[in-house]
């Protein structure tokens, strides 16, 4: 069974988190982003200034590390929404010669949408291709 990681915006942190979890029910191995943000026991407004910029960087390697252990890439881009961060992860795994799968392929940036593998809706699809 390959591995994939998932990107995408901590808005659908919850639903990322779901999708992952059916991904390991059915046995994948899921490497999954940190959704700092959304996270009830981070209180991203409490840092300072100065300390944001070090968890930001230590988030960002950190997908980055788990993006380079992963066979495939999943974008989890509900309504075809990529913001900033997730159009970083989507570049570094064309960089990595990842397959990049997404949610949904009606990405309106041609940019993003030209790296994109396959538009893939579940976790059972999705899994086909870690076989």
């Amino acid at each position: 069974m390959k591995s994939v990681v998932i990107c995408g915006s901590s808005r659908y942190a919850q639903e990322i988190i779901e999708f992952a979890e059916k991904l390991e029910e059915l046995g994948a191995i899921v490497y999954k982003p940190n959704l700092y943000r959304s996270n009830p026991e981070a209180d991203w407004e409490a840092l300072k200034d100065f300390d944001k910029k070090f968890v930001a960087m230590g988030l960002t390697h950190d997908h980055f590390y788990k993006m380079r252990l992963a066979d495939v890439v999943y974008v989890f881009n509900k309504d075809a929404y990529a913001g900033v961060s997730t159009t970083f992860e989507i570049g570094y795994a064309a960089a990595l010669n990842k397959p990049i799968y997404v949610y949904d392929g009606n990405d309106s940036e041609v940019c993003r949408k030209v790296l994109f593998s396959k538009e893939v809706k579940t976790p059972g699809d999705l899994i086909k291709y870690l076989q």
